[in-house]
């Protein structure tokens, strides 16, 4: 398995819990037996078995791999129900600091003044991240007759700029001898949400294509590109897939039947795959406290540079022991082996490693009550 480092910083779907308050406003509490850990449970130690239902919200590029951590919980944690709502990652974030959610799911870690504004609900511990998700971010396209096609990152960013209008442009087939492209013009769809993959995705763009964008790093897509929009991951790849000669960039387990773009790395073309995302953060930096500093300009063999790391966020200490019991023991299932290949099956995520779930570990174990 790949080496990962720890970074800092899902499913039934609830919209009725966003009128509800997580931190302290789970359904029920916990059991006080415990009974050994079920299998990968992660830590070879008993877990506490659990009765309630946790909620959170956020990242919906997490959405499939939600899914199956939902339902394969239950195999160890049958008195447990997961309630997660896909409303984007800066909205999760946003939800978990105002008290609607439990945890949340994001494609970023908290920026330094969401870290002191969760210490309303999560004390002054505050709070913790676990790197729950690893993923390759796709760059799909809809143009009939055309599944693959090369692109280097300048090319990439003059497309999403709105400076490459056309499937034919000379900058495109030239990476592409001998495929047939189509006058067709190109339409950009993009996350009408504040998005976790929007940031990831720009990040790459700033980093490795500056000439081209000039947008910098937003979650927010620039109001100043002329583009299409949709709500969510599910809603991108909609639209784009019923929009001839559409592009756009969502979580690569959610892309259905559109195209891809292979992106230029050095003198290869890499295509989207979980080893390649993994290759990534394996050659990764880790930056301040532990966050995980991608390389996106790299040029080693084999890496395909865009790609999220996904978090969950929980909180150090909660209001009451209930909430903290179901934290724990949800967040015990979704580092394990169990869990993450349970991810694996139908997200194609990458497994994070042995290295990162001890680390993870670690701070779930430590999960407490605040007082």
């Amino acid at each position: 398995m790949k080496a990962f480092r720890f970074g800092r910083s899902a499913a039934v779907l609830s919209i009725a819990a966003l009128a509800l308050t997580a931190c302290g406003g789970n359904d029920s509490g916990s059991g006080d037996s415990t009974s050994p850990a079920g299998e990968g449970s992660g830590n070879g130690e008993s877990v506490a078995q659990v009765e309630g239902t946790l909620r959170g919200g956020g990242a919906s590029s997490q959405e499939s791999a939600m899914n199956a951590w939902t339902e394969g919980v239950v195999d160890s944690q049958p008195g447990l129900t997961i309630q997660y709502d896909p409303v984007g990652s800066g909205s999760g974030r946003e939800g978990f600091i105002g008290g609607q959610y439990s945890f949340a799911g994001s494609d970023a870690a908290m920026e330094e003044e969401e870290v002191t504004e969760a210490e309303a609900v999560c004390g002054p511990d505050g709070v913790f991240h676990v790197p729950a998700y690893i993923s390759p971010v796709a760059v799909s396209f809809n143009l009939e007759g055309v599944d693959t096609v090369n692109m280097d990152a300048e090319t990439i960013a003059a497309v999403f700029a709105g400076k490459i209008t056309t499937w034919n442009d000379p900058k495109i087939a030239e990476q592409n001898e001998g495929v047939e492209l189509p006058d067709t013009k190109i339409t950009v769809v993009h996350r009408s949400d504040d998005s976790g993959t929007t940031e990831n995705f720009t990040e790459y763009l700033t980093a490795a294509a500056p000439e081209n964008w000039t947008y910098d790093v937003v979650e927010t897509w620039p109001s100043e590109i002329n583009a299409e929009s949709a709500q969510g991951t599910t809603g991108v790849v909609q639209l784009a897939s019923t929009t001839d000669g559409a592009i756009t960039y969502a979580d690569a387990s959610q892309i259905g039947q559109l195209g891809t773009v292979s992106v230029k790395v050095g003198e290869e073309y890499v295509e989207y795959s979980a080893e390649a995302a993994a290759k990534a953060v394996e050659t990764a930096e880790e930056g301040e406290a532990g966050a995980v500093e991608l390389d996106r300009t790299t040029e080693e063999a084999g890496v395909y540079p865009i790609v999220l790391v996904s978090y969950h966020i929980y909180c150090n200490k909660y209001a009451d022991q209930e909430t903290a019991d179901l934290a724990k023991a949800f967040a015990t299932y979704v580092v394990s082996e169990e869990g993450q290949t349970a991810a694996e099956d139908v997200a194609g995520n990458a497994p994070i490693s042995e290295a990162t779930r001890e680390k993870a570990m670690e701070s779930i174990d430590a999960i407490g009550v605040q007082g």
